[in-house]
């Protein structure tokens, strides 16, 4: 029973671990070239007007 227990534990701590992972990595690059575009693109807007 304890060593399913322990199983159950490392498998969920993997699977946080994989969240994590995903949810974070990279994600500063990609925001602010986002933002850069963004930014970019009112200005062209306010251009045009």
């Amino acid at each position: 029973m304890l060593l399913i227990l322990l199983e159950a534990l490392g498998a969920g701590c993997i699977l946080v671990l994989i969240v994590w992972w995903t949810m974070f990595s990279g994600r500063g690059d990609t925001e602010a070239a986002h933002a850069a575009a963004q930014q970019e693109a009112a200005d062209a807007e306010k251009g045009e007007k």
